[in-house]
């Protein structure tokens, strides 16, 4: 059926017409647009910071916690036994064929004793232990050098020791000199120390122990070549399965024999402080954001009003009900998102700044930041609403009357 004789149909708006509408309340206003976006800028700006800034310290605190080795197993024999249970010589590489583990290394107990000098009594051992290591140790406990440097393939096969922080303390190293390296007495020969290791917090036997390299403690100690000790990385989310099947990976005979470290309580506060998250600095934002939101609703009712011959001449131009509402929500949510956009860029200067500060790596959600441009739209749309169906509703001529 066509359209009555005369009757004509409302021009649709395109939609760069409805963002230039849009923007003109807020180009004709523009301290008030300001004042008003500045309520949404800091709802979002605060949204980025107390989610940003948590974030960085807890990924430093995640770096922290994972170079402490919170993914390491140590697996060893079942003490006082007889026979003594005795692990492959080759268990260390038996280890690295179970799919989640990245690394493994061994050491074993030469039983013989370290002294300053020849001419300490040979029964004064310090408490210390001389242990064969693998070449490769240190990379699997994440163990660090603080003076001189470690074994390697080359040296390994020579009179050369590198001393754990609380052995060196012991037997009176502070630091090690390469041009005049100091020397301890093993058994019943000298051996040159090559370095002094940093402290492992999860790995307190290392730090007193004076290590040797296995080729040398085959040869010069009477060492058997039985590892006692094998230290294990794995990923983190595959670990409890790792040490499930450890003991039947190094010895398929008697599983039962070997004990497996559990996993340390380092990694169940890793895994805790993944877990949580402040809900006050949430609620805060929270409250920032809708503080904002009810400064743009409060200005684009104010808009109504102060525009209404405005809005009344558009009517008698032909404008309809629909084009008014569009109008006036899109300026709301063009003047919420602005000020989001303005409060993320705020946020994350704000975060990389106190962060660097602090000397943690800047971290910043992604889903802070495009949830806090979402959530300007969404605070914009709801502010708009109101004002929207309020000016549609304003009649014609009533609008043209008011002075």
């Amino acid at each position: 059926m066509s359209a009555p004789l005369g009757a004509s149909r409302p021009t649709r708006l395109a939609p760069t017409d409805v963002l230039r509408l849009g923007l003109l309340g807020l180009t004709t206003r523009r301290m008030r647009a300001v004042l008003s976006a500045l309520g949404i800028s800091i709802g979002i700006a605060t949204l980025v910071v107390v989610v940003g800034i948590p974030a960085s310290s807890q990924r430093d605190l995640m770096d922290q916690l994972s170079a402490l080795g919170t993914n390491l197993l140590r697996a060893e024999p079942v003490p006082d036994q007889d026979p003594p249970v005795l692990l492959p010589a080759d268990a260390a590489a038996m280890a690295t064929r179970i799919g989640p583990v990245t690394a493994a290394s061994a050491v074993a107990n030469t039983h013989t004793a370290v002294r300053r000098n020849d001419l300490v009594d040979e029964y004064d051992t310090s408490g210390l232990s001389v242990l064969a290591a693998r070449p490769d140790l240190l990379e699997t406990v994440n163990g660090r050098v603080r003076s001189g440097r470690s074994l390697d393939a080359g040296t390994a096969r020579l009179p050369t020791a590198v001393l754990g922080y609380v052995a060196a303390s012991r037997l009176g190293f502070a630091v090690v000199d390469p041009s005049q390296p100091p020397q301890v007495f093993i058994g019943e020969r000298w051996f040159t120390v090559l370095g002094i290791l940093d402290p492992l917090p999860l790995s307190p036997d290392l730090d007193r122990s004076v290590l040797v390299g296995w080729d040398a403690a085959t040869a010069m100690l009477g060492f058997d070549g039985h590892p006692t000790v094998v230290y294990v990385r794995a990923r983190e989310d595959a670990l409890e399965d790792v040490r499930a099947v450890l003991p039947a990976t190094l010895n398929p005979q008697l599983p039962g024999l070997v004990q497996v470290s559990r996993p340390s309580d380092a990694l169940a506060a890793k895994r805790a402080t993944e877990n949580t998250f402040s809900a006050l600095f949430l609620g805060l934002a929270a409250v920032a954001l809708l503080v904002g939101g009810i400064g743009v609703a409060n200005t684009m009712v104010i808009s109504v009003l102060e525009r209404r011959r405005e809005i009344g001449l558009r009517r008698a131009l032909g404008a309809n009900r629909g084009q008014i509402r569009v109008q006036f929500l899109t300026e709301s949510v063009l003047l919420s998102v602005l000020g989001g956009a303005a409060g993320a860029a705020l946020g994350l200067l704000a975060t990389i700044g106190f962060a660097s500060y602090q000397g943690w790596p800047p971290t910043i959600p992604v889903t802070a930041v495009a949830g806090g441009i979402g959530g300007a739209l969404l605070v914009g749309m709801v502010a708009g609403v109101y004002p929207s169906i309020r000016a549609a509703r304003l009649p014609p001529t009533e609008a043209l009357s008011t002075p």
